[in-house]
């Protein structure tokens, strides 16, 4: 078996994986290793071939591909190895990793290691859709993989299920594949995506949007002919000819290897729980990108890359965190917020954010922190939450902790 000694191993070569491996590179070189299970480096933007990527790390507008072989390339450049069909499929207490891949398994033994693994939308049977099962029902991915990837062509009618802004994504794949989308049904009272591009979505491509609507069961034999859906307000039900049904987001982290490891995983995102440096709860452990905020847009996780460079150096420097923490939770308003644990004299969080996940629609919320029932930070937004997107806002609401007095709990309202 086949053994690597490298300083640094990052599983993932998404945005998150391959940005924090070209700002190690520049200090460690070749002593970065990047394994990941798919053919091609890149992520997801690899297969997202339209433009809406690297606004906020690169500073430019880049169709997915573009931006997936940028990231390569800069990664490439600072030395570091990148290892395809390459699977992590072990781990054991002494911090020894075992992959599998076409030339055989390896051992691979890091003084640090990131998690980028990433989140995948939940597919049509995971979300317990009853009904037929006949060809046609993909998820985002799937689709894209298809058109992009293999370069497929469609026919016929499609229907997307959920309205974020992968919805309408999945939108523009089958308009290039040949196929006309011709509903998008949300469970919300709208779309859940930027109004930059329901808009224009609904103009150009005389997709419909359906709201407050979910699917109750998709029918065809062989083939999908159709999908149907109920309204919850009103309880009625309408059926949808279509040739295609695509689930998009409803996202869960890949978190095996997180799991496999013991790491102390958050309940709300069932992702490692990280402090402001991104450390998880094994010493020399990291954990950045969509693997711990399902999902936000790629530049965000990309930029986890780009913070957890300096907190990697500093622990193979021998430099130790604070020990006090205090754990971050939420009330009822919000799903999650990540980070979720902060420590005293720490770095801010990635861009000075709080990320979190809101299921209401609130066009200028307050983020409110208590600790011990006292308001310890409050701040009211100019921009709103809104479900099936991240929402950002100022971490400095937690300047006013106080590390003995127990967690702290934040509230949008």
């Amino acid at each position: 078996m086949k053994e690597l000694n490298s300083t640094v191993l990052i599983v993932g070569a998404g945005p998150a994986g391959l940005t924090a491996a070209a700002e190690l590179g520049k200090t460690l070189g070749d002593q970065v290793l990047v394994v990941d299970r798919e053919a091609t480096a890149g992520g997801i933007p690899r297969h997202s071939d339209h433009p809406g990527y690297g606004l906020r790390d690169r500073k430019r507008f880049m169709s997915g591909p573009a931006y997936a072989r940028a990231l390569v390339k800069e990664a490439e450049q600072a030395g570091v190895t990148i290892l395809t069909r390459t699977q992590v499929t072990g781990f054991d207490e002494s911090g020894q990793l075992e992959a599998t891949s076409p030339t055989g398994r390896m051992i691979i033994s890091p003084k640090a290691l990131i998690l980028a693994t990433g989140a995948r939308e939940r597919p049509r049977m995971a979300r317990r859709i009853p009904g037929d099962r006949p060809g046609g029902v993909l998820t985002t991915g799937q689709l894209q993989n298809m058109v992009h990837l293999h370069h497929e062509k469609l026919s016929g009618r499609a229907v997307i299920i959920g309205g974020e802004l992968v919805s309408w994504s999945a939108v523009l794949t089958l308009k290039e594949a040949g196929a006309k989308p011709v509903a998008l049904v949300t469970k919300y009272p709208k779309s859940e995506s930027y109004r930059l591009f329901r808009g224009p979505g609904k103009l150009l491509f005389g997709t419909k949007v359906i709201t407050n609507s979910f699917v109750t069961r998709i029918i065809g034999k062989g083939q999908v002919s159709a999908v149907e859906i109920e309204n919850s307000a009103t309880g009625q039900r309408e059926t949808i000819e279509t040739d295609w049904v695509v689930f998009t987001g409803d996202w869960v982290p890949d978190h095996e290897l997180a799991r496999m490891m013991g790491l102390d995983m958050d309940p709300a995102t069932k992702s490692p729980k990280v402090d402001t440096g991104l450390r998880t709860s094994k010493p020399g452990t990291f954990a950045i990108g969509n693997l711990l905020h399902p999902v936000d847009t790629a530049d965000v996780a990309a930029l986890d890359g780009k913070h957890v460079a300096n907190q990697v150096l500093a622990y193979l420097g021998g430099g130790t965190p604070p020990s006090d923490t205090v754990d971050l939770e939420v009330d009822s308003s919000a799903r999650w917020v990540s980070p979720n644990i902060i420590r005293p004299g720490d770095i801010s969080p990635s861009r000075e954010r709080l990320l979190f996940w809101t299921d209401t629609y609130i066009a200028r919320p307050t983020v409110e922190a208590r600790q011990g029932g006292k308001v310890i930070g409050s701040v009211r937004t100019s921009w709103p939450a809104a479900p099936g997107r991240a929402f950002r806002a100022p971490s400095s609401i937690l300047d006013k902790v106080d590390y003995g007095a127990g967690p702290v709990t934040l509230s949008i309202t």
